[in-house]
């Protein structure tokens, strides 16, 4: 029972790495001087790009990720709810013992309410990062278009 626990562990910790790793922002463009520009206009140059890409790239709020246990928003009350019922018509059907069936029915409900508030968590963090990702490549452009603007070859 351990190992079964231990290999979940490991395949969800190597899940969340490989979301992490497919939603990193493309880099920066890199800008060459392509009109004689000296070291002082180059870095004068990005200084005032990146001022200006990031104050006028369209960018959307990022929300913020939620980190810790997934307390549920409610889902664990209301799978308890729906646990206790189903349970409390199955154990008085089944046994006589609708009381019984609640229980177990109730703690099913916890259960299955912790699992949708942690795929809730884990949906809300992967739109963060991909919305983050996003505002990283309108400023990247941004900058690029300004640099190109200014003399540069962007790549």
């Amino acid at each position: 029972m351990n190992n079964v626990i231990a290999r979940l562990v490991t395949l969800s910790c190597c899940a969340v790495a490989t979301a992490a790793l497919a939603q990193q922002a493309p880099p920066m463009p890199v800008a060459y001087p392509a009109q004689g520009q000296d070291a002082n206009q180059q870095q004068a140059d990005k200084s005032a790009c990146m001022s200006w890409a990031q104050s006028n790239a369209p960018t959307q709020a990022v929300p913020q990720q939620q980190t810790g246990p997934a307390v549920g928003g409610g889902q664990r009350v209301a799978g308890a709810a729906r646990g206790a019922a189903a349970g409390a018509v199955i154990g008085g059907v089944a046994n006589d013992d609708a009381g019984h069936g609640a229980a177990v029915g109730a703690t099913a409900g916890v259960v299955a309410g912790g699992m949708r508030a942690r795929q809730q968590r884990r949906e809300q963090n992967a739109a963060a990062a991909q919305t983050q990702s996003n505002n990283a490549a309108n400023v990247g452009s941004a900058y690029g278009a300004c640099m190109k603007g200014k003399g540069y070859t962007i790549s």
